[in-house]
């Protein structure tokens, strides 16, 4: 598996485009690296760029921006609400895919070493990179911001963990930056009926995990209480995970609750929503919406779909547009300005869309390209179609038996009916773009060269391997057309009635998928010399598709009797 990472450096401009693209043209130089998002903020003054490739592109990317942000950005004259001490104030890595943490934190150091000794800028490491304990927090070492730089740099306790430690003319011009190896962060802005940074700043003390200062009279002004060994006594915040402060922004003339959450398993956006809400009614503010800097992963957006339609007592079994259209509705994503999905959720930006999918194509387009003189897509491609019809009409009936008037109580078991469904049917949409992608796969063996033994033997090798794919995908067809039937049966048995005949045509699909999934299975087993393989998924074959017409026949069996 290719290795990946993310890197969603902040800089500090977010006014001037012409110096924020003069950094990104830095990122987009590099081969390898893809620019995924550019998000400048006018009232912070501060620019999240997220871009993402292999590790060592990146890397190279992330230093030619760090270094052009120090040559267009002076921190002197810098002004804007968010806390910084740097032109480019953090530089955070992200594993994506095929990398652990451990080998994140060398990338990082590695970046860091470069800044500081190749740019002469002040570099601390944080979270996961970080060499001590309390550096790990990226707030302590970004404290007194870069008003306090020169008093830190002094400090033999902050010196830096690579670069220059004193505050010279080139360091006041670029302040100092934070490089960081982290898990996906995201920051997440709730929108309050105010201008009022204080009241803002009460409800991110309410709800952040660091929480507030007991103070004496509990009172804003009150002096700090302290414990028997003068330690400040803190109350936590309700969220764990989760940074916030509250802040004013001009450009929209509200005030709100930046948000940080550090790990969305643990606190997903929706609870941060839902907590921030129930804080701003208790001080008597109303949240209006809320807005996404950078990206979030597509699993967070589905999540908060499923938890509010639960809310609503709503079937969760909807495609995964819809999941996250109730998402951004629900959340108030589209508050502020427009929200599109395809430029900030994290998995739309990473699809490769230089290859023409059948699935996006018209039930026409469809059926012209099936009957073109081109062999693919063929019957395995085909059979994963008839499979998906097939699950998607049970899955409507379980929708509609949901919403079914005089069955409220009922709402739940349909519910999870429909996600099983639609989970379904995803694999099976999957599948007949796979099944041609594994046609293709042995035409492509086909054509290797065979001019020498060595090549021979490679091109033979290329040939078996394919053809052991194109024999699974099919398989994989079989097995989830098949377990679709369940999903058939149930509704056939205590689905809304007036659909009964729905759950039959979806049985009589699911029974064609099998199979015509089979037949593919069949032929391209005639080709791998593995016969042990051949036989056993052969024999595991025919009894999926024994079972499968059994199945049909009882599915068929309660729909005439309900029909009757």
């Amino acid at each position: 598996m290719k290795q990946l990472i993310e890197c969603v450096p902040n800089f500090s401009e977010g006014r001037n485009m012409a110096v924020i693209k003069q950094i990104t043209d830095q990122v987009e130089a590099v081969e390898g690296v893809r620019l995924l998002d550019v998000d400048p903020g006018a009232a912070t003054n501060r620019t999240v760029v997220t871009f993402v490739g292999e590790p060592d592109a990146v890397i190279e990317a992330a230093f030619q921006a760090v270094k052009k942000a120090s040559e267009v950005i002076d921190m002197r004259f810098h002004k804007g609400e968010h806390p910084r001490f740097g032109a480019t104030d953090v530089c955070p890595l992200v594993p994506v895919a095929g990398i652990t943490m451990e080998e994140t934190v060398a990338y990082a150091r590695r970046l860091a070493e470069r800044i500081g000794s190749e740019l002469g800028i002040p570099v601390y490491c944080y979270e996961n990179a970080a060499f001590t304990g309390e550096r790990r927090n990226l707030a302590n070492n970004r404290s007194g911001e870069y008003e306090g730089l020169a008093k830190k740099l002094a400090d033999p306790h902050w010196k830096p963990d690579f670069g220059p430690a004193e505050f010279n003319e080139k360091v006041a011009v670029t302040g100092a930056t934070a490089v960081g190896a982290r898990d996906f962060l995201v920051a997440y802005n709730v929108n309050l009926n105010t201008t009022s940074t204080r009241r803002a700043n009460a409800v991110a003390f309410d709800i952040r995990e660091k929480g507030r200062p007991v103070r004496e009279g509990n009172t804003v002004t009150g002096k700090i209480k302290r414990d028997e060994n003068g330690n400040e006594i803190w109350i936590s915040g309700s969220l764990k995970a989760c940074k916030a402060i509250g802040w004013y922004i001009e450009e929209y003339g509200i005030a709100q609750v930046s948000i940080n959450l550090t790990n969305i398993s643990i606190t997903p956006v929706h609870v941060a929503f839902e907590e921030a809400c129930k804080k701003a009614q208790e001080r008597g503010l109303r949240v209006t919406g809320s807005e996404l800097v950078g990206l979030i992963p597509l699993k967070a957006m589905l999540d908060a779909g499923k938890y509010f339609l639960r809310k609503q007592q709503r079937s969760v079994g909807v495609s995964e547009a819809e999941l996250v259209k109730i998402a951004v509705k629900s959340l108030g994503l589209d508050d502020l300005k427009p929200f599109n999905p395809k430029e900030k959720i994290i998995e739309y930006l990473l699809a490769d869309h230089s290859q023409k999918k059948l699935v996006d194509l018209t039930v026409a387009g469809f059926a012209d390209e099936t009957a073109s003189e081109s062999p693919a897509p063929g019957g395995g491609s085909v059979s994963a179609a008839m499979g998906a019809f097939g699950i998607s009409l049970a899955t409507m009936v379980a929708n509609l038996s949901s919403h079914k008037p005089g069955w409220d109580n009922r709402w739940e078991e349909f519910s999870n009916w429909a996600d099983k469904g639609q989970q379904i049917k995803d694999e099976l949409l999957f599948l007949i773009d796979e099944d041609t992608r594994a046609f293709n796969r042995i035409m492509d063996a086909l054509g290797l060269p065979k001019g020498s033994d060595t090549e021979k033997a490679a091109r033979d090798h290329a040939i078996q391997e394919a053809t052991r794919y194109a024999i699974e995908i099919p398989f994989r067809v079989m097995k989830k057309s098949f377990e679709s039937m369940e999903v058939i049966r149930a509704m056939a048995e205590t689905g809304n009635p007036n659909s009964v005949s729905d759950a039959g045509v979806g049985a009589l699909a699911a029974r064609s998928a099998v199979m015509g999934a089979f037949l593919n299975v069949k032929i391209n087993a005639s080709g791998l010399k593995d016969k042990a393989f051949v036989e056993q998924i052969l024999s595991e074959g025919s009894d999926i598709q024994s079972k499968t017409m059994n199945r049909e026949a009882e599915i068929l069996k309660i729909v005439e009797s309900k029909i009757r």
